[in-house]
């Protein structure tokens, strides 16, 4: 089967997208390639929800619509439906961030369990997805994880975290919905994949349920995943894996510098590209006890993906693999996947506008700071007006 440049195909692509859609995604990626526009942008939208000030509209209409699905599961069923007859599943994604008490902890373990049970009637959504700071505050996880004694107030604060946790993945297994658990800063990572280790142990026995994230920016998480599958071959468990490139490189650069310790972040680009698709190659060659969602941007990696399993003459359906691109962004990867019959799926934000903005912020940023992102988004969109008009 030839993998040859079907991402540039923007007829598949925005195949969704009316005129005035495309329109308005052109207009977005192009403000988003400005850099001090982002930033005076950014300000501006933080001043005006701190004052109250009547900006709901005007961002549901533009940067809301665009990156996520709704404010709340239902409303994003017209998105779920028209992309699922395209071959593209969704992943809802509750993007409220910055909780940080026990009450608003309990309210996103509940948020989380009403999608599971949402989604188990949905072939559509096949996929649930939490971050364990959604569960949690994350000064806990990193005292867990550094081994610290934990006062009597902080270990029943632990045991209701890790409670939340076994609640959730306890009725993603009962519903065969499979649940998706981010990766966050590496200060907090390493109480969380115990738990989450702790969870595959429990839930994965006939087939994996329960998934963790791997941030492949981090230079020790190939180690990690093969010891991981050591553990799970001697525990006779099933392992899922979400592979992505990781998303606060910034933030802990600079703490490994202010602390004087060493950076978990790869040199260059370039080391963490190959280190995504070595993890790649290794979970290919180990599918008989491991499952994999690759969630990246990047089209190399894509098809690195594509051409590994046609030379293990795998089905593209093969339901051990999931491509997944974030809502809003690549659709000229995901909807020529799922054109070529892959697993696809789309991580579905949504929440109440203000409460998803620091969400919103960080995905403009991001687009202002990946090399080349936005500007492969405005080419394709620019194709693609071209094409329409040519008709």
């Amino acid at each position: 089967m030839s993998t040859d440049r079907i991402f540039d195909n923007t007829e598949i692509a925005f195949s969704l997208k009316n005129d005035s859609e495309l329109e308005r995604a052109f207009f977005l990626f192009k403000m988003i390639s400005i850099e001090p526009l982002v930033r005076i942008g950014t300000a501006a939208t933080n001043f005006a929800i701190k004052a109250n000030l009547p900006i709901e509209g005007l961002i549901r209409s533009t940067v809301f619509d665009h990156f996520c699905g709704g404010v709340n599961e239902e409303d994003c069923l017209s998105v779920i439906n028209r992309m699922f007859l395209k071959g593209v599943s969704s992943v809802l994604d509750y993007s409220v961030e910055g909780k940080e008490n026990e009450k608003e902890f309990d309210s996103a373990m509940h948020t989380i369990l009403k999608i599971i049970d949402f989604a188990k009637d949905i072939d559509a959504i096949p996929i649930a997805v939490f971050k364990p700071t959604g569960f949690g505050r994350l000064s806990l996880y990193e005292k867990v994880g550094s081994g610290e004694v934990l006062t009597q107030n902080e270990q029943e604060e632990w045991d209701s975290v890790v409670n939340r946790f076994d609640v959730v993945c306890k009725k993603a297994k009962d519903n065969d919905v499979a649940v998706l658990i981010d990766a966050e800063e590496s200060w907090m990572q390493d109480a969380a994949d115990e738990l989450v280790t702790e969870m595959m142990q429990k839930y994965n026995k006939e087939k994996p349920i329960v998934y963790n994230t791997l941030q492949m920016y981090r230079h020790d998480r190939l180690v990690f995943l093969k010891n991981e599958h050591q553990k799970a071959k001697k525990g006779n468990y099933f392992l899922g894996y979400k592979l992505v490139r990781g998303a606060y490189m910034e933030k802990e650069n600079d703490r490994a510098k202010e602390k004087g310790y060493t950076s978990p972040i790869c040199i260059s680009k370039s080391d963490t590209d190959e280190n995504f698709d070595k993890a790649l190659l290794y979970m290919i060659e180990n599918l008989d006890c491991m499952s994999l969602f690759s969630g990246t941007h990047n089209e190399d990696s894509s098809y690195l993906l594509m051409k590994l399993m046609a030379s293990k003459n795998l089905k593209n359906n093969d339901s051990r693999i999931w491509f997944g691109q974030l809502y809003g962004m690549s659709d000229h990867i995901s909807f020529n996947l799922a054109d070529k019959g892959y697993n696809v799926a789309k991580y579905i934000p949504f929440g109440p506008v203000r409460d998803v903005m620091p969400y919103l912020i960080r995905r403009a940023e991001e687009n202002t700071s990946v090399a080349g992102q936005t500007g492969r988004e405005l080419s394709l969109l620019t194709k693609e007006k071209k094409r329409r008009k040519a008709l």
